[in-house]
């Protein structure tokens, strides 16, 4: 019976009778249908092993492409070159512009295997390198900006210029390594760490060019062409020289006079090569 003091009728006991019976309705045993797409995807067995079949296919890609890519490219290896920290960086510049006073230049190895550059400052890296080629082509982009003859075209010739010198160095390397028959534990990617060190003395001479003129430019210039001098036969012999005197031959022999003959020759070719792609930067 109907109070008459309520101003509304209560429906709310009607609303949740109604709300009753559709639960009620939905469970005799047909699914809710904002459900029912995901439970039949959920419950089909052929999109189960589709999915799992792709999931395969993609495991075996990437294991594969891992390999190749591993057998061309050693990513292993080059992991080994960058493993540098601040202190490292620090020494081994000093050590490419005062190579003088240094005196222990063999590499470390612990169990048969070379420490990581950051633990030996004599250990040939790729970072150096790397940044110092990028350095170089942007300070020779400053030079030739400050001279108005900045294009995007000449400074790619820069660039690929310097990488054509350095990938014929390499392969002049080793075809010589090969002609003289030397048993030698440098490889290609030490060649290119040894090879690009270079791009640090021409660094500087080409800021010193911009900075005091050709006066600055040819003095840091020529102590940076002497200073990697020094350091590529200092460095090269132990690689070269060392391993024949291991194999026994002669100090004074035909072959080792051969292998000296190409330890200076590679260390004469960096002031060279320094001095052709940095002179016409500086005016």
């Amino acid at each position: 019976m109907a109070d008459p003091h309520q101003l509304f009728d209560d429906t709310s006991s009607a609303q949740s009778r109604g709300y009753r019976a559709q639960q009620a309705a939905s469970g005799l045993g047909y699914p809710a249908t904002s459900t029912l797409p995901q439970a039949a995807f959920l419950a089909d067995p052929v999109s189960n092993m589709a999915m799992a079949y792709g999931s395969s296919l993609a495991a075996q890609g990437k294991e594969l492409v891992d390999k190749n890519i591993d057998r061309f490219i050693p990513v292993t290896k080059l992991k080994y070159y960058f493993a540098v920290d601040t202190v490292y960086v620090g020494k081994k510049l000093g050590l490419l512009v005062f190579p003088y006073l240094h005196q222990d230049w063999e590499v470390q190895y612990q169990q048969d295997t070379p420490v990581a550059p950051r633990f030996d400052v004599n250990a040939p890296d790729l970072y150096i390198p790397a940044m110092a080629f990028i350095t170089y082509i942007l300070v020779a982009g400053l030079a030739l900006g400050t001279q108005d003859r900045f294009s995007p075209d000449l400074l790619g010739l820069q660039a690929s210029s310097a990488l054509a010198w350095l990938a014929l160095e390499v392969v002049a390397i080793l075809l010589s390594l090969y002609l003289v028959t030397v048993n030698t534990d440098l490889t290609t990617i030490d060649l290119v760490a040894f090879l690009g060190y270079k791009y640090v003395g021409m660094i500087g001479g080409v800021l010193m060019g911009l900075l005091f003129g050709k006066m600055g430019y040819y003095l840091v210039l020529g102590w940076c062409c002497v200073s990697i001098f020094v350091f590529m036969i200092r460095t090269l012999r132990l690689k070269i020289l060392a391993q024949a005197a291991a194999e026994g031959v002669p100090v004074r022999g035909a072959r080792n006079q051969l292998r000296m003959y190409l330890t200076m020759a590679v260390a004469a070719a960096q002031p060279l090569l320094m001095y052709w792609l940095t002179f016409h930067l500086v005016r």
